[in-house]
C-alpha cells in the first residue's frame, strides 16, 4: 500500500498485468508449504546441523515469513472490501504497518541470507582446510541473529519514514549490493573451479575437452543463480528506483501498477 505510488497520469499504451487474487494467495500458500518442508527437512535431519544448512534453513524462514505476511495482508484487504471484516480505521492502520514491517523485514533478511551463503561457500573452497574453524556454529549463530536483528530494525525504520526518498536509495542500494557482492563471488568461485579442472585435464592429458565441457556447465550454472535472482528480484527494485527518479511521470506510472506482479515473482 504505501509503495503502489503516482498510478494515475497513464496513457492509452500503459500495459496493467493483473494478477488475479486466487493466483496471488495459491502461490503465496504453495511458497509457504515447501519453505516449511526445507525448514523441517533440516531440522529434524542431525546430519544438515551445519552452519551451511542453517544458512539455507534462515532463508527458507525469511521466504516463508514473506508468504505468511503476503498472504495475511492480501486475505484482510480481501474481507474489508467483501464486508465480512469490520474494524476500525486506525486498527486497520497499525495491523497493515506491522504487516509492512514483517514484509519488508523478511525480504531484507532474505537478502542478507543469499550474500551469506555465497560468502560461506566461498570460504569453503579457498578456505577449504580452514574452513571449519573460520565457518564454526557459534559464529554462525551469531551471524544470524544479528541478521534478524538489523533486518527488523531497519525495516521498522524504513516503513516509519517510507515517504523520505532516502529511505528507498538505501533499499536500492543494499539490492544492487547484494547483487553485485553475489556476482564477485560466484564469478571469482567458478574462475577457481576452471583453473582446478584445467590442472586435473592436464594430469589427464584431456585438456581440451574437459576445459570446454566445465566452462560451458559453470557458465550456465552461474547464469542460471544470477539470472533468475535478478529477474525474481529487480523489478520490485526498479519500482522502488523509479518512485524517486519519476514518481509522476506517465511511463512510470504505468510500471507502478504492476506492483503485485512484482510481489508474485519475489
Amino acid at each position: 500500500p504505501h509503495l503502489g505510488l503516482a498510478t494515475n497520469q497513464t496513457g492509452p499504451w500503459c500495459l496493467q498485468v493483473s494478477v488475479p487474487d486466487g493466483l496471488f494467495l495459491s502461490l503465496g500458500l504453495v511458497s509457504l508449504v515447501e519453505n516449511v518442508l526445507v525448514v523441517i527437512a533440516i531440522t529434524k535431519n542431525r546430519n544438515l546441523h551445519s552452519p551451511m544448512y542453517s544458512f539455507i534453513c534462515c532463508l527458507a524462514l525469511s521466504d516463508l515469513m514473506v508468504s505468511i505476511s503476503l498472504v495475511l495482508e492480501t486475505a484482510i484487504i480481501l474481507l474489508l472490501e467483501a464486508g465480512a471484516l469490520v474494524t476500525r480505521a486506525a486498527l486497520v492502520q497499525q495491523l497493515d504497518n506491522v504487516i509492512d514491517v514483517l514484509i519488508c523485514g523478511s525480504m531484507v533478511s532474505s537478502l542478507c541470507f543469499l550474500g551469506v551463503i555465497a560468502i560461506d561457500r566461498y570460504i569453503s573452497i579457498f578456505y577449504a582446510l580452514r574452513y571449519h574453524s573460520i565457518v564454526t556454529l557459534p559464529r554462525a549463530r551469531r551471524a544470524i541473529v544479528g541478521i534478524w536483528v538489523a533486518s527488523i530494525f531497519f525495516s521498522t525504520l524504513f516503513i516509519t519514514y517510507y515517504n523520505h526518498t532516502a529511505v528507498l536509495i538505501c533499499l536500492v542500494t543494499f539490492f544492487l549490493a547484494m547483487l553485485a557482492l553475489m556476482a564477485i563471488l560466484y564469478v571469482h568461485m567458478l574462475t577457481r573451479a576452471y583453473q582446478h579442472a584445467q590442472g586435473i585435464a592436464q594430469l589427464q592429458k584431456r585438456q581440451g575437452s574437459t576445459r570446454q565441457g566445465f566452462c560451458l556447465k559453470g557458465a550456465a550454472t552461474l547464469t542460471i543463480i544470477l539470472g533468475i535472482f535478478f529477474l525474481c528480484w529487480g523489478p520490485f527494485f526498479l519500482h522502488l528506483t523509479l518512485i524517486v527518479l519519476c514518481p509522476q511521470h506517465p511511463t512510470c506510472s504505468c510500471i507502478f501498477k504492476n506492483f503485485n506482479l512484482y510481489l508474485v515473482l519475489i
